[in-house]
């Protein structure tokens, strides 16, 4: 920390020096040239041990010279540190958590692919089974991965682990308001296309920031993305 304040120093004269000595002795040792008087030949100072040492004029030069060479490294170190705070909050994506099996981010959104599928405690054939999943393409929510198993959630927070088998990637939405009206573009204004009833499983397509557009039954439409789930607040799809 010392030799780095000495090169600050030395580089910004005239400026203030953002690097405070730990103790009055480090200051003393790390002193500019032009405080030896012109006559001396060596000066003594005290190190931070509280030993004395004995400083000659040509030390004194050769120390300057090999802070001199260190004066790019560190401002080069200076700026990777500065910057390294603003690249990390520029792509938040780097602090997604990830799947230790698939590599996926976790949470994420998947599909029921069988029409039946054991939900078990634990992450084996030898756990009980808690619940039955029975509603093929019912959108699930994986939050944790383990070999070949998957712990998942439904609309309601009940779900345990499911063999990967049973999943699929694609996507699907349950729809969470009765009657809840599609329309043929994604805006207040466009025509209604139709209505799905509540607890509609419907396959989801494009995404923009409020819209998903949606298909069921042979329909489809845009529709208000906070009403419905199996799709995150800022997720976009093409």
């Amino acid at each position: 920390m010392n030799l780095l304040c000495a090169i600050v120093a030395q580089d910004r004269k005239g400026h203030k020096n953002p690097c405070t000595p730990s103790t009055p002795s480090d200051a003393v040792f790390w002193n500019q040239p032009a405080e030896f008087p012109a006559e001396a030949t060596a000066r003594k100072s005290i190190r931070p041990g509280g030993e004395q040492a004995t400083i000659t004029k040509g030390e004194q030069q050769a120390v300057t010279i090999s802070v001199s060479r260190l004066r790019p490294l560190v401002a080069a170190l200076c700026v990777l540190l500065m910057s390294t705070p603003s690249l990390m909050a520029a792509n938040p994506a780097a602090d997604q958590i990830r799947g230790s099996v698939t590599n996926l981010p976790l949470p994420r959104y998947v599909s029921m692919k069988a029409s039946k599928g054991n939900v078990r405690r634990g992450p084996s054939l030898t756990h009980r089974i808690d619940w039955v999943f029975t509603r093929r393409d019912m959108p699930l929510e994986i939050t944790a991965e383990y070999g070949h198993w998957r712990r998942v959630r439904d609309r309601d927070g009940v779900g345990g682990w499911v063999h990967y088998a049973l999943l699929s990637g694609t996507r699907t939405v349950l729809i969470e308001e009765d009657m809840l009206t599609v329309r043929a573009q994604p805006n207040e204004t466009a025509p209604v296309s139709a209505a799905f009833e509540l607890g509609v499983v419907a396959r989801l397509g494009s995404c923009s920031q409020n819209w998903c557009r949606i298909s069921a039954g042979g329909y489809r439409g845009w529709a208000p993305k906070v009403k419905l789930w199996g799709v995150t607040p800022d997720e976009l799809r093409d």
